[in-house]
């Protein structure tokens, strides 16, 4: 199950900013579940978890709450939640009785936090894919092998609730710099984890968006060239600002990425099933 995904979205012909808008709003936000011991247990398992690792920090996170629109331009729909929920709840060992049984994503999912995370599939010059393997300090997937990537943050957009600081609602001024926010994290996410200037990297496409099976974990995958051979990228990566969440950097053929994708979590096979759609339409990026 942990390599199983599902794909939410495929753009195989990749989506530049101008044609990913978001809407904000609680209608998106996580419905409490009815059972309150179940609920309850959210506090419990974090409550465990900061005993466990101090260090760790509940922080605002964009809640995916579905999507509509074709390949050639999308909407995204999103709500807030934090890291501490979504710890109590995708991550709670109980995780599947969070779940309503339906067809339709949203609703299955509408108990969960489901923080939307990111991916990038970053290709060098010299046509390798970067890869990396998880140190075994991190909280999800501990030395397993994914994409580089993270999460669009809230408070980078100084996005702390669904209010302003006059109590007003948020407008589609926020919903623009929010709809950036996620291409310009998955750059910062790439340029802390792998250690390259964000000169080298090219604008981000969105290519889609996978679902883990395990723990129903969402994650929007985009496609970035850098402009560094693969040999340049390794010394970098050396001195990157966020190399404790890894031990090691693969430059990898894409032809290899088959099996170095069977070790991954299934959001990321997903991500690389989304990157073959990509290759398949024979998607340029300049």
């Amino acid at each position: 199950m942990e390599n199983e995904y599902k794909l939410l979205l495929s753009c195989p012909s990749g989506l530049s900013p101008s044609q990913v808008s978001v809407i904000l709003d609680e209608s998106y936000d996580r419905v409490q579940h009815p059972d309150l011991d179940l609920e309850n247990s959210i506090s419990e398992i974090w409550n465990q978890r900061v005993q466990q690792s101090p260090s760790l920090f509940n922080g605002k996170k964009f809640r995916y709450g579905g999507v509509n629109g074709g390949e050639s331009q999308v909407c995204l729909h999103l709500g807030l939640t934090d890291y501490r929920t979504f710890v109590g709840t995708n991550l709670n060992p109980l995780w599947e009785r969070f779940l309503v049984p339906s067809q339709d994503d949203c609703k299955q999912c509408q108990h969960t936090s489901s923080p939307l995370g990111n991916g990038a599939i970053v290709e060098t010059s010299d046509n390798k894919i970067l890869v990396l393997q998880r140190s075994n300090n991190v909280g999800e997937f501990p030395g397993y092998l994914v994409f580089p990537g993270g999460h669009p943050e809230p408070e980078e957009v100084g996005i702390m609730s669904h209010k302003c600081q006059d109590g007003l609602q948020y407008s589609e001024v926020s919903n623009v710099s929010v709809s950036q926010e996620m291409f310009d994290s998955i750059v910062r996410e790439v340029v802390e984890e792998i250690g390259v200037p964000d000169a080298s990297l090219s604008d981000p496409l969105l290519i889609g968006i996978s679902r883990r099976v395990l723990n129903v974990r969402p994650a929007a995958f985009f496609f970035i060239k850098c402009n560094l051979q693969s040999t340049q990228v390794q010394q970098l990566y050396s001195s990157a600002q966020d190399g404790y969440e890894s031990t090691k950097l693969y430059t990898i053929q894409p032809s290899e990425l088959e099996y170095m994708a069977s070790k991954m979590p299934g959001c990321h096979r997903g991500g690389f099933a989304l990157y073959k759609f990509m290759l398949e339409a024979g998607t340029k990026v300049h």
